[in-house]
């Protein structure tokens, strides 16, 4: 657009589901969001986010509604469930008041979550005598972690 070259012409640019969208601050949306690319929100959503790439919560992000993606990373505030295919980080100061479901999960010592957590990992993995293990699932129920 500014440079006279449109997206086809650029070299290593995918003109489907490489693009990033952001939600900066100060910025108030209403309604669900669709997106193939990665996704930053750094303002405010009531809404549902489905998402096949990553998600990320900025330090001011809020969020109003469910959570669906590839991976998420949250550190500010979200209010309802997440549902993650592979890794789930809550960073120091994120507040979570909803339900988790992921493969990996990773909370750090200043994050606070209220809810319920079912973890749970896909058919493909290896038992330590080489064979396919079943699904596995573990639940933590109303587990609450804060700074002490």
């Amino acid at each position: 657009m500014f440079n006279g070259k449109t997206k086809s012409d650029m070299p290593g640019e995918d003109s489907v589901g490489t693009s990033a969208s952001l939600i900066g601050a100060g910025t108030t949306m209403k309604g669900d969001m669709t997106s193939n690319g990665d996704l930053r929100i750094d303002g405010t959503l009531v809404g549902n986010i489905h998402c096949s790439a990553k998600v990320v919560i900025g330090a001011g992000g809020v969020v109003q509604g469910d959570i669906n993606g590839q991976q998420a990373d949250i550190m500010g505030k979200v209010t309802g469930t997440i549902n993650v295919k592979d890794l789930l980080q809550l960073k120091g100061g994120s507040h979570l008041n909803g339900n988790i479901q992921a493969a990996k999960l990773q909370i750090e010592p200043t994050a606070n979550f209220n809810g319920e957590c079912h973890m749970t990992a896909t058919a493909i993995e290896h038992s330590s005598n080489g064979k396919v293990a079943p699904e596995i699932k573990r639940e933590i129920k109303h587990a609450e972690v804060a700074a002490g």
